[in-house]
């Protein structure tokens, strides 16, 4: 799934030891501007410390991630974790419109005086 955001708040990394190794999580908000009361969405990065170093606050990203749920003791805790995220490309500008075509110009010089048109070119 995805989503596109813009960095609201990078939240300091926790780290801790278990029994697979030393874990690394980081939140980062994001806030969804285009939706009418602008949503905000906590996404958890693990062990992705590097992805986290790039985001700066107030760009826009788009956000590939999964939602996981896990059950702790008779309770049922929800997590947005992220797998990859990307800078949003901006919008390209349109396209200009195709030029109107020359009008047709008189092969070779124009003597005014004259009122004829010289093809030679020297």
């Amino acid at each position: 799934m995805e989503f596109e955001g813009k960095v609201l708040e990078i939240l300091p990394p926790v780290s801790g030891q278990s029994a697979r190794g030393t874990w690394e999580r980081q939140t980062v908000v994001f806030e969804q501007p285009n939706k009418q009361y602008g949503k905000e969405i906590a996404v958890t990065f693990m062990n992705k410390g590097q992805d986290v170093a790039t985001l700066r606050v107030g760009e826009m990203y788009t956000v590939s991630f999964d939602i996981e749920s896990r059950n702790y003791q008779g309770r049922w805790y929800t997590d947005v974790r992220a797998w990859r995220v990307q800078p949003l490309q901006p919008v390209a500008a349109p396209a200009m419109p195709d030029m109107p075509p020359f009008a047709e110009e008189p092969q070779g010089t124009y003597s005014a005086a004259a009122g004829v048109v010289d093809d030679m070119p020297f």
